[in-house]
């Protein structure tokens, strides 16, 4: 393949981080102070060690987070005052539904209560869920601009898919998919792709972050436990992870999702 000089330019504007980055699909897209990639820190369901170990890790190194809250989850209710206070301090609060719908059949998901079974609930029952916890968070935080998390990346209500009708409440939707987005240009911002670590060393971690900044584009992390809980992610790994990124502002944009898929939209001129 022959090389051209615009791509020899371009490549090493790339590895300098001076403000331009590939979009994955081999068009320019433009993080906000030159950046190479964006990350996207996120915590599912409103677990207590998000509030014991993520955000006081993220408070450390003056990192923001996004928190995709379970509003029927205890912890909601108990600690209603740390939720408020990191809303305070820059936090993203986000909606994950009220009772964390989700399919019973699929597989691996015997823990799903049949009350709670997105196969058996209709997509007008979602969507007066989705607006109710909108509501409950405008209660807590006092924002209306909202960003949504597919419980289980599940999106068949009793068989038809329910984010058209609650995607003009939200600027963004995160479904199930990979971790890097492959482009930037062609993202569909109301199905962004997510993954939900597990176990995963730091250095683990890190390595996506790095994998996001060669394609130019954005990873997003979903954590759900952080030092305990389930699905969990151990203190130490998030830690230096968090680290890492605080130390390498000037390559790596981290910040909520919220106000990256804001400046995403902006960027590419959505209307």
């Amino acid at each position: 393949m022959k090389i051209t000089t615009l791509q020899v330019v371009f490549a090493a504007l790339v590895a300098s981080g001076q403000g331009v980055a590939a979009a994955g699909d081999g068009l320019p897209f433009h993080w906000p102070h030159g950046e190479q990639a964006a990350v996207s820190l996120a915590y599912d369901d409103a677990l207590d060690s998000q509030l014991d170990h993520a955000i006081p890790t993220l408070d450390k190194y003056g990192l923001k987070g996004s928190f995709y809250l379970q509003l029927s989850n205890p912890a909601v209710d108990k600690r209603m005052a740390d939720w408020r206070a990191a809303a305070r301090n820059g936090h993203e609060l986000g909606n994950h539904s009220l009772f964390h719908q989700c399919s019973l059949k699929a597989p691996g998901h015997g823990w799903v209560q049949p009350h709670r079974d997105l196969d058996t609930t209709s997509v007008a029952q979602m969507l007066d869920q989705v607006t109710v916890a909108n509501t409950m968070l405008y209660a807590i935080d006092g924002k209306r601009e909202r960003t949504y998390t597919v419980p289980c990346g599940d999106t068949l209500a009793a068989g038809a898919d329910y984010l058209a009708a609650i995607a003009p409440s939200f600027v963004a939707i995160k479904v199930g998919g990979e971790a890097v987005t492959p482009s930037m240009q062609t993202l569909n911002l109301k199905a962004v792709g997510v993954y939900a670590p597990e176990g995963l060393s730091g250095q683990q971690l890190i390595a996506l972050v790095r994998q996001a900044a060669a394609q130019g584009t954005m990873v997003n992390f979903t954590f759900h436990g952080v030092g305990g809980d389930y699905i969990t992610t151990s203190a130490a790994a998030h830690e230096e992870l968090v680290q890492y990124l605080a130390a390498n502002k000037q390559r790596y944009w981290t910040d909520t999702f919220l106000n990256i898929m804001t400046y995403v939209k902006t960027q590419r001129g959505d209307h």
